[in-house]
């Protein structure tokens, strides 16, 4: 959809201005943005609880485009430009106060806990969005599939749906949308990227890092809901989406929803499909972990796990009977973050070719971005021995972070790499058979050293080979 010019977004709201989203991740992007595109003139509001003024505000800005090696003329007005506005934005007074501060239409960033995002949207109720206004909005997108309709229905009641920008950072990594080059653009892989060919499909995004103070958010979330629900699902529907008419907005989200539809828990049984987990004191590279339960800010009686496991289907002609599993956890001893699609090993081998062929499998980096062919080859030393090799490239680095990529469609009005409102709620609809089955401690809680490779692999919760 193409912006008029009264249309264009000229300022920038960050609500939750002063906390930690802002200045590691939404700010860096942005400055990184005003870098490289310096054509845009955007003016940036701030708002929090906190006693700040306007000088504070500006500071905090200058941080954080300094830390993404930010500069130029873009990048100066935005700084010296800036304002800032202490305000409860759950009380409609405040928000009126907010909103006066920016100039023209206004794309408004809720960098704010969910519960506080939703108290927002309903005070926005009364006050008057300027023509051309956007909601971006961060995950969890609600707390189930009910919550999220209900959260669907009352910002569509503020903007229309194409003005609503449902972040998910993970779509704007270069890494993510060379998955759609990589499949459509390759005679040799499209043809036999279905069930015919492919064994299964593993998406791991196992980190290092621990809670790094997040216990407030995490320990009420947990690597369910944190990444699979949103990030890894978002990956598996470009994995296995159907081939688009275009990579335009409309085309893309189609196909994205088709898969999603179709994508369910293994079996239909959460039990079997599904394993959790957590870690416990050990080592990570230099450093002393404590165990999760006995982390600061942490309540062990949730039982709330850091690693999680779901074994998914998608029952399309495509992929019917191909296992997609998706795994997530912290604490782990080596980063590994990674889609594998191992296709089915050769049947048989011709007389006087040695060895036992190996299933050939495709990597595809999510950091280091890259991709890693594994073949079967003649060896050098016997020419009839089979060989494993690995042929390796590295993906470009794009010019913008992820939240750049992010924040420049936010502000052309382009929502492809946000997530549709009937999509978010598919993503819940997935995830809660598996939710419900822990809450009843149906699926028992396991535990891992930090510092290992999690807990022992076990069919079919073991991952293709790192």
């Amino acid at each position: 959809m193409a912006v008029t010019e009264d249309d264009q977004v000229r300022t920038l709201v960050v609500l939750g201005g002063t906390g930690d989203l802002a200045a590691r991740l939404l700010l860096p992007g942005l400055g990184r943005l005003l870098d490289v595109e310096p054509h845009r003139r955007l003016r940036l509001v701030g708002s929090g609880t906190e006693a700040w003024d306007d000088e504070r505000w500006r500071r905090r800005v200058r941080q954080s485009f300094d830390s993404a090696g930010a500069r130029g003329a873009a990048v100066d007005a935005a700084v010296d430009g800036g304002a800032y506005v202490r305000a409860d934005v759950t009380l409609v007074g405040d928000l009126r106060r907010v909103l006066d501060a920016a100039q023209g239409p206004m794309a408004l960033y809720f960098a704010l806990p969910p519960p506080v995002t939703v108290a927002a949207c309903r005070a926005l109720l009364e006050v008057d969005l300027p023509s051309g206004s956007r909601l971006v909005l961060e995950k969890p997108f609600g707390t189930d599939g009910d919550s999220a309709a209900a959260l669907n229905a009352l910002v569509t009641r503020l903007v229309r749906e194409d003005r609503v920008h449902r972040v998910d950072h993970f779509l704007g990594k270069s890494t993510v949308l060379n998955i759609l080059g990589l499949r459509f653009a390759n005679r040799l892989l499209e043809p036999v990227w279905n069930a015919d060919h492919v064994e299964r499909v593993d998406v791991v995004f196992d980190e290092t890092l621990g809670l790094e103070g997040r216990a407030r958010y995490y320990d009420g979330a947990g690597a369910l809901v944190d990444m699979i629900q949103s990030h890894l699902l978002q990956v598996l529907a470009f994995l296995a989406m159907e081939p688009p008419a275009s990579v335009r907005a409309p085309d893309l989200r189609d196909r994205k929803a088709d898969v999603l539809a179709a994508c369910r828990v293994a079996g239909g049984d959460p039990v079997t499909s599904s394993r959790r987990s957590r870690w416990t004191a050990g080592r990570v590279g230099d450093r002393d972990l404590p165990g999760y339960a006995d982390s600061e800010g942490v309540d062990p009686s949730r039982g709330t796990e850091t690693l999680a496991e779901v074994l998914l289907e998608v029952d399309t002609p495509r992929w019917s009977g191909v296992p997609f599993l998706l795994r997530s956890g912290k604490a782990i001893g080596t980063a590994r973050k990674e889609a594998v699609v191992t296709f089915k090993a050769a049947s048989a081998l011709p007389a006087g070719l040695h060895g036992t062929p190996q299933p050939t499998r495709l990597r595809i980096g999510f950091g280091p971005d890259g991709l890693v062919l594994e073949l079967d080859v003649n060896g050098p030393g016997d020419p009839f021995e089979l060989e494993r090799v690995a042929l390796r490239t590295d993906f470009g680095a794009g010019d913008l972070t992820a939240y750049g990529e992010v924040l420049a469609g936010v502000l052309d009005g382009d929502p492809t790499l946000s997530v549709r409102g009937d999509t978010a709620e598919r993503c819940w609809r997935i995830i809660e058979p598996v939710l419900d089955a822990w809450r009843r401690d149906d699926v028992p809680l396991e535990e891992y050293p930090a510092g290992s490779t999690g807990p022992t692999p076990r069919p079919p919760f073991d991952p293709s080979p790192s």
